[in-house]
C-alpha cells in the first residue's frame, strides 16, 4: 500500500470526528483572541488521540501546542479557529441570511483549516506509531489570524526553535500548492486627544481630536502616491469622539494596517504614517500616542518542500463530488457579481472559466508555478516560514470565483464538498510530513533553500518585545456559550 493510500484510510476512518468538530467551531464562531470553546474542542480531540497538550503557549490564553513522539525531526502543523465579525449567516443557504443580525461567521474557513490540519496531524501521529519511528508531530493552535497574528507571537517568543519544518493549508476555491509570498504588516492604533468645548458658543476653545484623525487619514492619502507598488495602507476609525456634532470631540482613534514586501520597508512606512499622525496633532494642537497591536513578517515560500507536496496532491487526487455538491456550488456562483466573475476567470483563464460555469467546484490540480505569486494580504504564517522552512496548500472548499470574508464563504463552511475538500488537504500535509520525517536530506535541503531565500537576513519580530496579547472577552464567551 502506497503511502498516500495509508494516509487516506487513517483520515477517512476518522472522517466524521473531524467533521464534527470541525462544523462545532462553525457554530461557535468565535473571533480574535475569543476562540475559548474552539480552542477547548480542539485540545480536548488531540488529548483523547493520546496528544500532550500545552495551553496558553505565549501569554496567548487561546493558543496551545499538542505534542506527540520524541527526538528529531520536528514536525510543525499549523491550525487556526477564529471567525470574523459581522459574516453571521445560514449554512448551506443561498440568499444572505445572518443568523445574527452583525454576528459572526467564518468568512475565511478557518474552522475548516483548524481541522484539516488536526487530521493531518492525527494522521501523521498514527503513522509514527504503526512504523515504530523516532520523530515529534507538534500541532500548533494558532489564535486570532484574522489582524491578531498569534503566529507572531509564538515566532517571537523562540517556539519554533526547535522545529524542523511547519506544514499548513487554506480553504480556497482551487486546488494548489502554494508558492507564494506576502506583505509583511504593521497593525497600529493612533489615539488623539484634544479639549472639548461648545462647538457653537466656545469653538475657540476646544480642540478637535476627530479632527486630527482627518487630517492624519488626508495626509496618508496624499502618501499613497509615494510609496512602493505593492504596498498597502488602509485604516478605520473605530472611535469617533461621540455622536453629538455640538460638542468639539475631545478623543478619537483610529486603526491602520500598514504593508509593504520587507519588513525594513513596511517599518520605514510606518514611521511615515507616524509622521503624518504627529503633524496632525500638530495643526490642531492635540496630542497622539500610537501603539503597534500586531503584526507579520513576509511569506517566504519553500519550493522543495512544495515540490514534495504537489507530488503527494497529485497522487491523492481530488476531493469527491456529489450532483448535490455541484448544484449547490452553481447557485452560490450565481450569487457572485459579474465583476467577482470575471476576477475568478483571470485565474484560471477564459476556457476554464467557461467550463466551470456549468461545474464551479475545481476537481484538478493547479499546475506549481516556477516563480512566487504576490498575494497583496498578509498571514501571520509568514513569521513561521522566517523561522522554519514552510509548505502550505490550498483545496476547493467552496465554489468558484467565491470572495474571501463573505457571507457566500460562511454558507459554504458546512457543505459536503467543503469537508471533503478538507480531508484532502489534511492528508496531502500528512503525506508532506512523513515524507519528511523519513528523508533527512529533504529537511536539509529545505533548509538550505531558507537559508538562501532570506539572504543573510534574520527573523527579528515587528511586534514590540514587551506586546502582551489581549486576554479573551469571557462575557462575551458565556454569552455564546
Amino acid at each position: 500500500m502506497s503511502l498516500t493510500e495509508k494516509i487516506a484510510n487513517y483520515i477517512d476512518q476518522k472522517s466524521g470526528l473531524y467533521k464534527n468538530v470541525s462544523d462545532s467551531i462553525w457554530d461557535y464562531a468565535e473571533t480574535r483572541f475569543d476562540e475559548v470553546r474552539s480552542a477547548d474542542l480542539l485540545c480536548k480531540t488531540l488529548e483523547n488521540e493520546g496528544f500532550h497538550v500545552e495551553r496558553g503557549v505565549a501569554n496567548l490564553e487561546t493558543g496551545f501546542i499538542g505534542t506527540f513522539g520524541n527526538g528529531k525531526p520536528v514536525i510543525a502543523i499549523l491550525g487556526e479557529y477564529d471567525a470574523l465579525a459581522g459574516l453571521s449567516q445560514q449554512a448551506g443557504s443561498t440568499n444572505y441570511e445572518p443568523i445574527i443580525p452583525n454576528g459572526n461567521g467564518h468568512g475565511c474557513g478557518h474552522n475548516l483549516l483548524g481541522v484539516g490540519a488536526l487530521a493531518g496531524a492525527i494522521a501523521t501521529k498514527q503513522y509514527l506509531e504503526d512504523n515504530h519511528l523516532t520523530g515529534t508531530v507538534k500541532y500548533f493552535g494558532c489564535p486570532a489570524e484574522e489582524s491578531g497574528y498569534g503566529k507572531s507571537f509564538l515566532a517571537r517568543d523562540g517556539y519554533f526553535k526547535d522545529v524542523d519544518v511547519a506544514f499548513s493549508w487554506h480553504p480556497g476555491t482551487i486546488n494548489t500548492v502554494m508558492h507564494a509570498r506576502a506583505n509583511a504588516v504593521i497593525n497600529a492604533t493612533f489615539k488623539f486627544k484634544g479639549r472639548s468645548s461648545h462647538a457653537a458658543a466656545s469653538p475657540h476653545l476646544g480642540r478637535s481630536a476627530l479632527d486630527a484623525v482627518e487630517l492624519m487619514n488626508v495626509g496618508v492619502n496624499y502618501l499613497r502616491e509615494h510609496i512602493v507598488d505593492e504596498a498597502r495602507i488602509h485604516y478605520a476609525v473605530t472611535n469617533t469622539g461621540g455622536v453629538a456634532p455640538n460638542v468639539v470631540q475631545a478623543e478619537a482613534e483610529v486603526t491602520y494596517l500598514i504593508r509593504a514586501p520587507k519588513p525594513n520597508q513596511v517599518k520605514d512606512l510606518y514611521k511615515r504614517v507616524l509622521n503624518c499622525a504627529q503633524g496632525a496633532a500638530l495643526m490642531t494642537e492635540t496630542t497622539v500616542e500610537e501603539q503597534i497591536v500586531g503584526s507579520c513578517h513576509n511569506l517566504i515560500p519553500n519550493k522543495t518542500l512544495e515540490k514534495v507536496m504537489h507530488q503527494h496532491m497529485q497522487d491523492l487526487g481530488s476531493a469527491k463530488l456529489t450532483e448535490n455538491d455541484i448544484h449547490f456550488a452553481k447557485d452560490i456562483y450565481s450569487t457572485l457579481s459579474e465583476e467577482e466573475k470575471k476576477v475568478a476567470a483571470l485565474q484560471v483563464g477564459k476556457e476554464v472559466a467557461q467550463m466551470l460555469v456549468d461545474r464551479p467546484i475545481i476537481d484538478f490540480l493547479a499546475p506549481l508555478p516556477e516563480e512566487p505569486f504576490f498575494m497583496g494580504g498578509s498571514t501571520d504564517v509568514a513569521d513561521v516560514s522566517w523561522n522554519v522552512p514552510t509548505a502550505q496548500c490550498s483545496t476547493a472548499t467552496w465554489a468558484f470565483g467565491t470572495p474571501f470574508h463573505t457571507w457566500q464563504a460562511v454558507a459554504q463552511g458546512k457543505s459536503s464538498y467543503a469537508h471533503e475538500a478538507t480531508m484532502l488537504a489534511g492528508k496531502a500535509i500528512a503525506c508532506t510530513a512523513i515524507s519528511a520525517l523519513e528523508n533527512p536530506t529533504l529537511i536539509e535541503n529545505a533548509k538550505a533553500e531558507l537559508v538562501e531565500r532570506l539572504g543573510g537576513e534574520t527573523y527579528e519580530a515587528l511586534i514590540p518585545k514587551d506586546l502582551v496579547p489581549p486576554k479573551s472577552n469571557r462575557e462575551s464567551a458565556a454569552i455564546m456559550a
